[in-house]
């Protein structure tokens, strides 16, 4: 459950855009400092760059600027692993400084012996990357012994005062009461909120096939949240997220990519259009990110690089606003969970063609094509 104060915020911050007549504005902004990390996930593919480039960090001077520049009222801090970034604690301490909401993301390896360099603040929380209990969160990141660090890490920040949050990637071969243990696991460990998206074939990731296609995820999540459903009240799920966009993980919306409602900013710069695609360019500048980007030319049934795409950066600011636009129905959701039962919202058509079709093709974006492209809609 995100504190009231930040909902305060974050919502004055979008009525204020929205009375500026802004159509495209950040809400969180992704500062990646690094890429370098300690652990080398199936799932990602930061480590896969160079040694020149796992050696390069965002300046403190470089991460306020970009900060000040894209204006989001929240900052995530990824990496790579944030905290091998012995200016970090500087970064975090002038973000806080202008009262951003900061989640400064990390596997919790290096937590227990970085924690005295920070202070606790409403404005500051720890992200700590779990996919799962201890046999799964270990297998995820390729590295026994992970899941208890982790844990004693979120107990001692717990204890210190710290916001703890829990972020979640579920992956292929997720079995739903495994993961409605999980979750329970984080509401006895006492987390503010679990975020939780499904994986994205990020394309520099070592192993593809731990990557689900968007259907299968629906499918997942509907399962996970009907046993959600059967939690007494005093032990129901916090997600930190809004209740539309753990609707449309059910399969309950259908929504298109907003992008630029979580730009990236990197050591390379600006990232185009967002932090999974990693071949699509750079931008000098934030304004020239937004000026120059097609966006048009990303998202479900865009482009078939996007089509098995749920994750929060891209569909986290559609599910805002909607929620703005129909609040009754947010409450609802917030209310009683996430529909389970019934037909889903069908899928967005898909309006890119292959250079083999003659016409422009529009089938679901869930399904397999049979051309041998590799991408995932179907003929």
């Amino acid at each position: 459950m995100v504190p009231l104060r930040q909902q305060i915020k974050v919502a004055s911050y979008i009525i204020g855009k929205k009375l500026s007549g802004e159509k495209r504005y950040p809400l969180v902004l992704m500062l990646e400092p690094l890429f370098q990390c300690n652990l080398a996930c199936a799932g990602c593919g930061k480590i896969a760059y160079p040694q020149d480039i796992l050696k390069q960090r965002v300046s403190v001077e470089d991460a306020i600027k970009a900060v000040e520049e894209c204006g989001a009222p929240m900052v995530s801090i990824p990496g790579g692993e944030p905290l091998l970034h012995k200016e970090m604690p500087q970064i975090v301490v002038e973000l806080v400084k202008r009262k951003k909401f900061v989640y400064l993301c990390s596997n919790a390896v290096l937590l227990s012996k970085k924690m005295d360099e920070y202070q606790p603040s409403p404005y500051l929380t720890f992200s700590i990357h779990l996919d799962g209990l201890k046999e799964r969160h270990d297998a995820s990141v390729c590295k026994e012994g992970v899941f208890e660090k982790a844990v004693a890490a979120i107990r001692q920040a717990r204890s210190r005062g710290f916001r703890v949050t829990a972020n979640c990637t579920l992956f292929q071969g997720e079995h739903p009461q495994e993961v409605a243990e999980f979750f329970d696991f984080c509401m006895e460990l006492g987390v503010e909120g679990i975020t939780v998206s499904p994986g994205f074939n990020y394309e520099k990731a070592p192993r593809q096939d731990v990557f689900m296609p968007s259907k299968k995820g629906k499918e997942m999540f509907r399962d996970i949240f009907r046993l959600g459903k059967q939690r007494p009240k005093e032990k129901k799920w916090k997600f930190n997220q809004s209740s539309l966009f753990l609707s449309y993980l059910a399969g309950n919306e259908q929504y298109q990519c907003t992008a630029w409602s979580n730009p990236t900013y990197n050591v390379f710069g600006w990232q185009r259009p967002c932090y999974l695609l990693v071949n699509e360019g750079y931008a000098k500048t934030y304004k020239e990110l937004m000026e120059t980007t097609n966006w048009e030319s990303y998202g479900t049934g865009r482009n078939p690089k996007c089509d098995n795409c749920m994750t929060h950066c891209g569909y986290e600011g559609t599910a805002i606003e909607d929620t703005f636009a129909h609040p009754i129905k947010a409450l609802r959701v917030m209310m009683n969970g996430p529909e389970t039962e019934g037909p889903m919202a069908p899928d967005l058509p898909i309006l890119y063609k292959h250079e083999s079709e003659p016409s422009v093709t529009k089938v679901s974006a869930s399904e397999g094509c049979g051309t041998g492209c590799g991408c995932s809609s179907k003929k």
